[in-house]
C-alpha cells in the first residue's frame, strides 16, 4: 500500500492494476474489509479505517492496544494558537498560527486476561477481521487471541459516530473466553494524549513536511476538572486550549453486561480516568461493555457548562437507547446513499472504492456546521487541521448536488469569517475582503506568503462555490440575507487589485499572485485567477442588479450592511469585459501567467523518484524558475469555466502543461482525469481517475498516515460525474433553467450511475454506450438539460432516453512532452534536471 507518488501521465498505474493486496483488503463492495494486521502500515489503516461525522472524528486505532502511529481524536475547529516567528519580519505577514488539538481519547478500552494485555504486535491471533461498513456506519473488528497462557479469547468490538447526534459516540466491547475460565480486567479511559505526547517530542527536530501539523513542547490543555461516580461509571474531564482559550468537556459512561461475577473501580486526575472492571470469567460467558460518550467544545464557555451538556447528550442518549442509536445510523446513510451513490457496473474493485471515497466525504462533511471542511477532515492532524480553497472547488460541487444543506452549512461558515476577511484586505491595503488562504479561526495561518496569502483566487473560488449553490439549490434567501455580501467584497479586491493598462486596447490586469499551481508563485496574470476573478466580478455585478430589480428593501439593506455605490457594479462589469487573458499566438495555448513560456522545463522524464516530490528536495527558488507544474492550473480553468474556451483551446492547453505536472498534489489527477475525458484522451482520463481514486486507499503520495486527502475524496466524485458522466454548470446561476451532460464513458465501462439534486428535485442519470437515460426519483420540479445541443426536460413519473452515437472524441496514448519546442522568439524550450554537480 505504499506507491510512489504519481508522476505524470507516463508513471501513472494502469487501471486494469488492482493496488490493493486482496489476500488482505478482499473486494466487498459495501466495506473496507481487513483480514491480516500488519504493523508496517499503521498510519495508513488508522486513517482508511477511522469514522466521524463532521464535528467529532476517530483515528482507526486499536482500543486495547499501544500500537499506533497517531492515537488521534479530532473535533472540528478545536485547535491551539501560537505565534508565528519570521526569521526575518514585514507588515503583514500572517501573526498567530493555528494548529487543532488532539482531543482527550476515549477510544482506550484495555484488555487483560489473566493479568496479561493484549497488544496486536505480540499477540498470537487466530482470527481477525476489521470492517468499515459503509451502510452502517460503524468500525467493527472480531478476533481470536491465544494468550501467553495458552487460553483463546473472542473478542468482538464495534466503534460508531453517529451522523444523527452530533456529540456522541458509541462502543462496544464484548470479550469472550472460548475454553477456560480466567481473570479479565477491562479499563476503560478517557486520556489526554495531546499533553502526553509532550515529553516524547522535547528534543526532535520540527518536520520538514510542510504537509504536516506543527508540534506543541508545552502543555496545550490545561486541566479545569476531573470526576468519577463509583456508583454510576460516568466519567469527565474539562479542560482549556492554553493560548486559544478554546474549551472542552467529554464525558464517558459505562454498562456492563455478563453472567460472571464482577467489580468495578473508578478513578480521576488531571489527564486521565478510568473505570476498571474485574470479572471471574466463565468459558462460553460474554462479558460486553457498553461505552456511551460526548463531546462538547466551544470558543470559551466554561468547561463545567460544557460537562452539562455532554451529560444532557449522554441523558438523552439513555433514554433512546443503543439500539435506536444504531438504527439512526443506518436510516441515515441509506437516505445518503440514495442521493450519493454512483454505481459503476461490473468493476467491483472499483466500486469499494468509489463508496470509501464518498463515504469519507460524508464523514468530514455531514455534522460540520459552524466550522469549515477541513483538508484532513477529522481523521489526522495533516495542514494543521486548516481549512483551504479544496472545499470550495473540490468537495462543494458534492455538497450542493447531493447534500444542499451541508453545502450551506460550509457556506455560512466563510461567510461568518467575512469580517476577518475584510481585515485582511486592509492590511494589505485592498479595499474589500481577502479571505485567508489557510485557517481555523478566520486570520490568515500560512507563514510562507508566495505559496499562502498570494494565492488571491481563494476569493474567486468561494464566489464560484456561493453562485453553483444558488444555482442548484434556488436558495435566494441565503444570497439575499447573507451571501450576496461575499459577492460584494470580493468584487471590491478584484477590481481595486487589478489595474487598466492600454496597448492595442485597454485591458484589466491583475499581478503579484499565485494561482493554484504552487510551484509557479507571485506572477502576473495568472490565467486561473484572471479567469476566475472575471467570472467573480461579472457574477458579482449581476446579482447586485438583480437584487436591485427584484427586491428593493434588501437591495436597501445590502447597501447599508455594505456601504455599496450604484457604481461599483458598473465597474465590476467593465473589469470582467477587460480582463486580460494571456493567449500566445505563436504556440495556440493559454500561457500559466504572463512570463511562464520565458522560463525553460524541468525534465521530469530524468528526475529520480527519490527526488519527487519536488517540493521536499529543491529549494522553491529552484521550482519557481521552470516550467513545472505542482498541480493543473490552466487545466483546473477548462474545467471550472469551460464555456470560455474552445474545444480547440482545451485541446490545445490541454496538450502543453499535462506532459509538465508532476502530480505532487493530490488535487491534480482528477482535474486531469475530467479534461483528459472531455478532449479525447479515454485512457489517460482513466488512468488519471484510477490514480486519483486510490490516493488514499494505496497511499500514494506517502502520507494518508496524516489522514485522509478530503478535497481528493471530492475530486473522485467530481471525475465520475462532470469526467465521465459528462455534467456541466460551469459556475452560473442557470437563471434558464439548464445544466449540460455530453458523457465520455470508458470503454471498458458499460455504465454509469449517479445522482444529481436540482432545485429540490434528484435525477438518476444512467450513461450506457449507447444511450443516456434521465429518471427522476424524488420531486416534482420538471429539469431540463442540454444534451449535446438537445434540450431535453425529465419530470416526475416520465423517464427520457436520449440515444448515444459516441463518446465525443477518441485520441490514442497520451500528449507529447512539448520540450524542444520553438517559441515565437525563435529560441528553443529546453529540459533541464537541475543539479549542484
Amino acid at each position: 500500500m505504499n506507491a510512489p507518488p504519481p508522476d505524470g501521465p507516463s508513471h501513472v498505474a494502469p487501471p486494469v492494476a488492482d493496488p490493493l493486496d486482496r489476500s488482505r483488503f478482499p473486494l466487498d463492495e459495501w466495506r473496507l474489509v481487513e483480514t491480516r494486521f500488519e504493523d508496517d502500515d499503521l498510519g495508513t489503516t488508522e486513517s482508511l479505517f477511522a469514522v466521524g461525522n463532521g464535528y467529532l472524528g476517530m483515528r482507526g486505532n486499536y482500543s486495547e492496544s499501544r500500537d499506533a502511529h497517531v492515537d488521534g481524536t479530532y473535533i472540528n475547529g478545536f485547535h491551539e494558537t501560537w505565534p508565528i516567528l519570521h526569521a526575518e519580519e514585514a507588515y503583514g505577514f500572517a501573526r498567530v498560527g493555528q494548529t487543532i488539538i488532539n482531543a482527550p481519547d476515549a477510544k482506550v478500552i484495555r484488555l487483560y486476561v489473566d493479568d496479561e494485555p493484549l497488544q496486536m504486535s505480540v499477540a498470537d491471533l487466530l482470527e481477525y477481521e476489521r470492517a468499515l461498513d459503509f451502510r452502517e456506519g460503524m468500525l467493527t473488528r472480531e478476533l481470536v487471541w491465544r494468550t501467553p497462557g495458552g487460553k483463546e479469547v473472542r473478542l468482538r468490538s464495534t466503534r460508531m459516530i453517529p451522523l444523527s447526534q452530533r456529540h456522541l459516540a458509541v462502543f462496544s466491547f464484548e470479550v469472550t473466553l472460548l475454553d477456560q475460565k480466567a481473570s479479565v480486567a477491562i479499563s476503560s479511559q478517557l486520556l489526554n494524549r495531546q499533553d502526553a505526547a509532550v515529553e516524547l517530542i522535547q528534543g526532535e527536530p520540527a518536520a520538514a513536511d510542510p504537509r504536516k501539523a506543527d508540534r506543541f513542547n508545552r502543555r496545550v490543555l490545561e486541566p479545569v476538572l476531573n470526576s468519577a461516580d463509583a456508583q454510576s461509571g460516568r466519567i469527565a474531564l474539562g479542560y482549556r486550549a492554553a493560548e486559544s482559550g478554546m474549551t472542552i468537556g467529554v464525558v464517558a459512561d459505562h454498562e456492563l453486561h455478563t453472567a460472571s461475577p464482577y467489580s468495578m473501580q473508578v478513578h480521576s486526575e488531571d489527564d486521565i480516568a478510568k473505570a476498571i472492571y474485574r470479572v471471574a470469567a466463565e468459558p462460553g460467558v460474554p462479558i460486553r461493555l457498553t461505552k456511551l460518550v460526548s463531546y462538547h467544545t466551544a470558543p470559551g464557555v466554561p468547561p463545567r457548562e460544557l460537562i452539562d451538556r455532554c451529560e444532557r447528550t449522554l441523558d438523552r442518549t439513555h433514554d433512546q437507547g443503543v439500539d435506536y442509536q444504531y438504527a439512526e445510523q443506518r436510516a441515515w446513510l441509506a437516505d445518503f446513499w440514495e442521493r450519493c451513490d454512483v454505481e459503476i457496473e461490473g468493476h467491483p474493485d472499483l466500486q469499494q472504492a468509489v463508496r470509501w471515497n464518498l463515504f469519507a466525504i460524508c464523514q468530514a462533511s455531514a455534522r460540520a456546521e459552524g466550522q469549515g471542511i477541513a483538508a484532513k477532515g477529522v481523521t489526522g492532524s495533516g495542514y494543521a487541521g486548516h481549512y483551504f480553497w479544496d472545499t470550495e472547488i473540490y468537495v462543494m460541487p458534492f455538497l450542493t448536488y447531493t447534500m444542499p444543506w451541508a453545502a450551506r452549512n460550509a457556506l455560512r461558515f466563510r461567510y461568518s469569517l467575512l469580517e476577518h476577511a475584510r481585515i485582511r484586505a486592509r492590511e494589505l491595503s485592498q479595499r474589500g475582503a481577502l479571505f485567508p488562504w489557510r485557517t481555523i479561526n478566520g486570520n490568515e495561518a500560512s507563514a510562507y506568503y508566495a505559496a499562502g496569502t498570494a494565492q488571491y483566487h481563494i476569493d474567486a473560488d468561494i464566489a464560484y462555490a456561493l453562485s453553483q449553490y444558488v444555482g442548484a439549490t434556488g436558495d435566494d434567501d441565503f444570497l439575499t440575507r447573507e451571501a450576496i455580501d461575499i459577492f460584494v467584497e470580493t468584487a471590491r479586491l478584484w477590481a481595486d487589485l487589478g489595474f487598466w493598462r492600454d496597448e492595442n486596447r485597454r485591458t484589466f490586469h491583475i499581478h503579484g499572485v499565485t494561482g493554484p499551481d504552487e510551484y509557479t508563485t507571485v506572477v502576473n496574470d495568472n490565467l486561473y485567477t484572471n479567469v476566475l476573478a472575471r467570472f467573480n466580478l461579472r457574477r458579482a455585478a449581476h446579482a447586485v442588479w438583480a437584487l436591485q430589480r427584484d427586491d428593493p428593501l434588501a437591495y436597501a439593506d445590502l447597501v447599508r450592511r455594505t456601504g455599496l455605490d450604484p457604481d461599483e457594479p458598473i465597474e465590476w462589469a467593465s473589469c470582467a469585459d477587460g480582463m486580460s487573458i494571456p493567449y500566445d499566438e505563436f504556440l495556440g495555448i493559454h500561457p500559466q501567467d504572463e512570463h511562464f513560456l520565458e522560463r525553460e522545463m524541468w525534465d521530469l522524464e530524468n528526475t529520480p523518484l527519490e527526488k519527487r516530490p519536488l517540493l521536499l528536495n529543491y529549494h522553491p527558488l529552484v521550482i519557481y524558475r521552470f516550467q513545472v507544474l505542482k498541480q493543473a492550473d490552466v487545466v483546473l480553468a477548462l474545467f471550472l469555466q469551460g464555456q470560455e474556451f474552445s474545444a480547440e483551446q482545451k485541446r490545445a492547453d490541454f496538450d502543453y502543461y499535462d506532459p509538465i505536472t508532476t502530480g505532487d498534489s493530490t488535487l491534480s489527477a482528477v482535474v486531469q482525469s475530467i479534461i483528459a475525458a472531455e478532449v479525447g484522451y479515454a485512457d489517460l482520463a482513466l488512468r488519471y481517475f484510477h490514480a486519483a481514486l486510490f490516493v488514499d486507499l494505496d497511499d500514494r503520495h506517502n502520507n494518508t498516515a496524516d489522514g485522509v486527502h478530503v478535497a481528493s475524496t471530492g475530486g473522485v466524485w467530481s471525475a465520475l460525474v462532470s469526467g465521465f458522466g459528462g455534467f456541466r454548470d460551469n459556475g452560473a446561476d442557470n437563471e434558464d433553467g439548464q445544466w449540460q451532460i455530453d458523457p465520455r464513458l470508458p470503454s471498458s465501462w458499460s455504465s454509469l450511475v449517479y445522482r444529481i439534486t436540482l432545485h429540490g428535485t434528484r435525477v438518476r442519470v444512467t450513461v450506457r454506450t449507447d444511450k443516456l437515460e434521465l429518471t427522476v426519483e424524488k420531486g416534482t420540479c420538471p429539469l431540463s438539460f442540454n444534451v449535446r445541443g438537445e434540450t431535453v426536460t425529465v419530470k416526475e413519473g416520465a423517464p427520457v432516453v436520449v440515444p448515444l452515437e459516441h463518446q465525443g472524441p477518441m485520441l490514442d496514448g497520451e500528449p507529447p512532452n512539448p520540450a524542444g519546442i520553438q517559441r515565437a522568439d525563435g529560441t528553443v524550450i529546453s529540459a533541464i534536471v537541475p543539479s549542484g554537480e
